[in-house]
């Protein structure tokens, strides 16, 4: 299966002119005083946003003083997504600006990010994937030599290594990985738990006050925004022009044929790096933990990757017969998507599903909730990548899987993305099988993304 498969097709909104008998949401219960439901997100969110569903396909939340409209069913967040009257913004984005800022393609709107798009999407083209391959073979089998037979593995740390080398060789072509790498790693767990607290509890100058865990997001924001000044300052020095997305931002021209400011190549080298490098590495560790869980898919994996290759190393050429490979990687992340929550915000007077939405209005869906539904999935729970068969995958309701999201903020990324995640799941799976270790801590670790707390596998030979 590709995850074109399942198609997007718009529901459609109208305006509430249309419509004077639209009703409110109603309001989830659990709320307390002060800080309304956002103590359940914070106790417990992956079970708190499944559980909406059983109250109403769009449910009014309480976080602190703000009321949020909590979006339930696929058909209504295809509808969300694609609609006008809805755009990027909300509490998470909010959240994310220290990090992403507001000049780059991930927060910006209207013209600032139609003009990004343009800019970045050459990098992604389905045709400029193959000149990527022999980045992605060399590191996703530097990965697997860098393992030896019977050793505990980090998949924390090796994880975000491989996907941090794989998008600055490929995108910004640097020479910078191992210790950045490492620096990466650390810094965007502090980062995006920090992010996480201040999305679900906005407690405002509480997070200026000089707590350890305020600190601890406070450095570790300062060094990943200084990690990015290195790369671009290097480049410069260098004079090099490599044909990547680093020289083309370099080059880039706003509206008004001028070049680009800083503080947006700034923001634009962030969104690329930190956020594909955490959700792409939390996958990695997802599908480790998915192979060590269930060792009849990972003998199942290295089966098909021999039938395809003959036994050589397997390649980038490889990867589009590697179908159960693919399967595996999709089901992964519909089960663990990396990116549980997402915030939109309306921008006039709406309706949504029969609802009354307000210009202004922040609405909340979770991609987590919506892909393990037991409405759109039998057997929502199990691992079963051969859901994603031809003959099954189209009973899939649309917008049910859609872990790039769909429209104008799809992930440009998405074909690049999962050719790693496919490359890199066939390489481990050729040479080594797994089993935890004690101490190994797969239980989910929840922030703005989902990864597993602290995962160790022993990689063993086959």
């Amino acid at each position: 299966m590709t995850l074109e498969s399942v198609k997007p097709e718009a529901p459609g909104t109208r305006d509430t002119s249309e419509a004077p008998e639209l009703r409110l949401p109603p309001l989830a219960g659990g709320a307390v005083p002060v800080l309304g439901h956002g103590l359940k997100l914070v106790r417990d969110p992956l079970a708190f946003m499944s559980a909406l569903r059983e109250h109403g396909d769009i449910v009014r939340l309480r976080l602190g003083p703000k009321t949020v409209y909590a979006v339930t069913t696929p058909e209504l967040t295809g509808a969300l997504a694609l609609s006008p009257d809805f755009k990027i913004d909300g509490p998470l984005w909010e959240s994310l600006e220290g990090l992403l800022g507001k000049e780059g393609v991930a927060t910006a709107n209207g013209p600032r990010h139609r003009r990004q798009r343009r800019t970045i999407q050459p990098a992604f083209r389905l045709d400029a994937i193959p000149d990527y391959g022999p980045v992605m073979e060399e590191e996703a089998h530097a990965l697997t030599g860098r393992w030896k037979p019977g050793e505990t593995i980090d998949c924390t740390s090796e994880s975000f290594r491989v996907a941090v080398r794989i998008a600055a060789r490929c995108l910004l072509r640097g020479d910078y990985m191992d210790e950045r790498a490492e620096r990466l790693s650390i810094d965007l767990a502090a980062v995006f738990r920090g992010m996480y607290r201040r999305m679900v509890m906005p407690l405002g100058p509480l997070y200026r006050l000089p707590f350890p865990a305020n600190r601890e997001f406070n450095r570790a924001l300062a060094d990943l925004h200084l990690l990015v000044d290195e790369i671009v300052a290097e480049r410069r020095a260098s004079g090099q022009k490599p044909d990547d997305l680093l020289t083309a931002l370099l080059e880039a021209k706003d509206d008004n044929g001028d070049p680009i400011g800083e503080q947006e190549i700034h923001d634009q080298v962030v969104a690329i790096l930190t956020p594909g490098s955490e959700t792409v590495a939390s996958t990695i560790m997802w599908l480790l933990q998915v192979l060590a869980e269930h060792p009849e898919h990972a003998e199942k994996v290295r089966t098909e990757v021999e039938s395809v290759t003959g036994g050589r190393p397997v390649g980038f050429e490889h990867v589009r017969a590697l179908r159960h490979t693919n399967n595996v990687v999709v089901e992964a992340m519909r089960l663990r998507p990396a990116v549980w929550i997402l915030t939109r915000r309306a921008v006039t007077d709406t309706e949504l599903g029969g609802y009354r939405i307000p210009a202004g209005a922040d609405i909340v869906y979770s991609p987590y909730a919506i892909q393990r539904d037991g409405r759109s999935y039998a057997r929502h729970l199990d691992f079963d990548p051969d859901r994603w068969l031809p003959e099954r995958a189209k009973d899939v309701p649309k917008y049910a899987m859609s872990p790039f999201s769909v429209g104008n903020r799809k992930c440009p990324s998405d074909h690049f993305s999962m050719t790693q995640l496919s490359l890199i799941t066939a390489a481990i799976s050729a040479k080594y099988r797994f089993e935890q270790v004690d101490g190994s801590n797969d239980s989910t670790r929840v922030g703005i993304t989902l990864r597993p707390h602290d995962l160790r596998l022993r990689a063993m030979p086959w």
